[in-house]
């Protein structure tokens, strides 16, 4: 299953080893999924981080070493993408997990993309944490 970070997944799998996000790179290293991003969410990831938790940059770095950056939609996508009603500092987000083929984008921002949560767009299905570990838990013990 290939899973797509925002950048807020991103971000709290720096600040909290033990968490959630977390989790998803621990399902990665057991070959559960394969953890897709873009240049842009890890960006923003980077910049939230370094004004509140400089402390986590060097987890951070870790962490998206084990992530694929994915090219960035082109702008015909990212048009798309906002005619999903999604803010247009996310449509590149969701057009790049549309572009780069992957199965959920992951995503804790419920003001932005909360409207998609369950539904699947262009075959990427927009799911909460909690949803995805489910599903990735799930389909490794189907596999």
């Amino acid at each position: 299953m290939r899973v797509f970070l925002d950048a807020n997944v991103l971000f709290a799998a720096a600040i909290s080893p033990e968490g959630r996000s977390a989790a998803l790179f621990v399902l990665a290293e057991r070959r559960a999924c394969t953890l897709l991003t873009s240049a842009h969410a890890r960006t923003e990831a980077r910049r939230n981080l370094e004004g509140r938790y400089p402390d986590a940059l060097d987890r951070f770095e870790h962490l998206t070493h084990r992530v694929t950056i994915v090219p960035e939609a082109a702008p015909p996508r990212v048009g798309w993408a906002r005619q999903q009603r999604v803010p247009d500092e996310d449509a590149p987000i969701l057009a790049a997990a549309v572009d780069a083929g992957a199965d959920v984008l992951v995503t804790g921002d419920r003001s932005h993309f909360g409207h998609l949560f369950g539904r699947t767009l262009e075959g990427v299905r927009v799911l909460g944490l909690a949803q995805t570990l489910i599903l990735v838990v799930e389909q490794r013990g189907r596999g």
